[in-house]
């Protein structure tokens, strides 16, 4: 059974084209986006209030590209897109995406990396993607120095995107000299792409954490991301309309580099005219000082961060936090308890979730505001289907029923790079079509309003097996959580003699508690789990204490890692 879009939502009201670049549909007003004189400034920095017009933003990424071109003697028409690959290691910045529309009017590629790679990591990416430059940050330049060297970037290729508090003084030519150099240079011809070379062509290499071993390079093409653009705006149209939001302002606090950042917050956010305020990473206070000072209306964050306003309550009342509306979560599930006690502080607030990956760069389903159930990560977008199919592999024909989630959408990527194993094992065909595998287990319930909802209920992988029940551990991550003992955990299979796995918990004692020893505190998890759970669902494998709980800059805990 194929589940499809609520029918509240409307249909896509264009095909998305196939044969330009997203940076041309980001500005050209006759795709639909919101007209650029009505649209708010799309990037200000969240330290320093620092900002462009969408005019000056465009502007400054042509200069960018004229720069380059006669730097590396590349030309929109000639040579290969692999041939101009471009990788960007930095924190967020205002001119983070200018940088990647400059290699895409020059028909070639980004390839984002994280800001908190190691040595190695980056190094893989650089030689991977093939990057012959680089662009990064003060903060981050030893690092990028020595990878890059590792991948054979020359010294004169690595350029620097500038940020706050930047005082080193460096060898290397920031971003700012190069569009002012650009700004003098003659036009560039215009790209003359052949029909749905936008289709095929990446705009994108983004580096997919995986289930194991190394990053994989996802192609992600410039339909996909156009395609995800569109689906989402015509989706949370109806919201907005019935709200009367034309335009806002949004939080840019997710990592650039990450695929929700990316698209959701740095493209489909601007396309629609609103304004996101870039914060370069995760500061409490600075977050919280840029929601007062700017009015933030739409917070988009990832969990750890509900959590810390939820631990820290003291700290978040000496703010302003009263434009918020809407809260915006993904990355990783947000358990039910979690989102009521962020609501009985900000009772005003609505907290919503969605579900996307990298392979269907980006957004599945989304909550609209206007139909709301707090365990559900939304409806499917429009364009979007999705099959759940179960461990036998029937595809599922009910509600309420689970399996692993399989997604068919304009916005699913082309595959990934170099590896066809992978790409083979993850995007599947039958008579309906081409479909991903997301090794995500998931069900869809019905909303008050009889709306069908996708709920996440755990990575495949990562269920734990118990004696023929299966145990997902972000459900019991979810009910430790809500008892104030704790501050952080995670919870992990472990091997059993009897049972074969039993659930294990990683534990962050907070505050509250900090005078208990780790006993006390142990026992008092297992027996709050064992009252309100299944027999099977109980802390068998013991409690484990730890400072911190090893995570992503998306907020998903890893799990592979070797803590745990």
């Amino acid at each position: 059974m194929v589940f499809y879009p609520p029918s509240w939502a409307p249909e896509l009201p264009i095909d998305p084209p196939d044969s330009i670049t997203i940076a041309e549909f980001m500005r050209n007003e006759k795709y639909g986006r919101c007209p650029l004189s009505q649209s708010r400034n799309p990037f200000t920095c969240g330290l320093t209030g620092r900002t462009y017009s969408a005019t000056q933003f465009f502007q400054r990424s042509e200069s960018l590209a004229k720069s380059l071109s006669k730097r590396m003697g590349w030309a929109p028409n000639e040579g290969t897109c692999w041939d101009k690959v471009v990788g960007i290691f930095s924190f967020n910045t205002i001119d983070y995406i200018p940088a990647a529309y400059a290699v895409h009017r020059l028909s070639g590629i980004a390839s984002p990396a994280n800001a908190a790679y190691s040595e190695p990591e980056l190094t893989h990416q650089l030689k991977s993607s093939g990057a012959q430059i680089l662009f990064t940050c003060i903060p981050l330049l030893d690092i990028a120095v020595k990878s890059a060297e590792a991948a054979g970037i020359q010294k004169d290729r690595i350029f620097i995107l500038p940020m706050v508090g930047d005082k080193k003084r460096v060898p290397f030519q920031s971003i700012e000299e190069l569009i002012s150099e650009g700004e003098s240079l003659p036009e560039l011809e215009a790209l003359s792409w052949t029909e749905g070379q936008g289709a095929r062509q990446p705009a994108f290499l983004c580096f997919s954490s995986g289930t194991s071993g190394l990053p994989k390079a996802v192609m992600i093409s410039h339909r996909n991301v156009i395609a995800n653009i569109l689906q989402h705006t015509t989706y949370e149209s109806v919201a907005r309309k019935q709200l009367g939001i034309s335009t806002q302002v949004e939080l840019g606090l997710m990592p650039q580099s990450h695929i929700y950042g990316l698209i959701v917050v740095s493209h489909t956010a601007p396309w629609r005219g609103d304004e996101i305020i870039i914060l370069p990473k995760f500061e409490f206070e600075s977050y919280l000082a840029a929601i007062q000072r700017f009015k933030i209306e739409h917070l988009i964050i990832v969990p750890p961060i509900v959590i810390r306003m939820l631990q820290s309550r003291d700290v978040c009342s000496k703010y302003d936090l009263s434009s918020v509306r809407f809260v915006y979560s993904g990355a990783a599930p947000l358990g039910e308890e979690t989102i009521e006690d962020l609501k009985k502080i900000y009772p005003k607030w609505t907290v919503a979730q969605a579900y996307g990956m990298t392979e269907t760069a980006v957004v599945v389903s989304s909550t609209s505001e206007h139909d709301v159930v707090n365990r559900s990560s939304g409806s499917l977008l429009p364009g979007i289907r999705v099959k759940i199919v179960d461990l036998e592999g029937n595809e599922v024909t009910e509600c309420d029923k689970s399996g692993e989630i399989l997604v068919q959408s304009p916005s699913s990527v082309l595959g990934y790079l170099n590896n066809e194993k992978a790409t083979t094992e993850t995007f599947v065909h039958d008579k309906d079509g081409r479909w991903v595998k997301t090794g995500d287990e998931g069900l869809f319930t019905k909303s008050p309003s009889g709306h069908e909802h996708l709920v996440i209920v755990d990575r495949i992988k990562e269920l734990i097996k118990v004696k023929g029940h299966q145990v997902a551990p972000a459900e019991l991550e979810a009910h430790i959580l809500a008892h104030p003992a704790v501050s952080d955990c995670a919870v992990i299979q472990t091997p059993d003699d009897r049972s074969g796995e039993v659930p294990k918990a990683f534990v962050v004692k907070s505050p509250e508690f900090a005078k208990q020893s780790e006993d006390e505190v142990a026992q008092i998890i297992i027996k709050h789990v064992a009252d309100h759970k299944s027999h099977y669902k109980r802390i068998t494998g013991g409690v484990e204490f730890l400072d911190e709980i090893p995570k992503s800059p998306s907020g998903k805990i890893l799990r592979r890692g070797e803590v745990l």
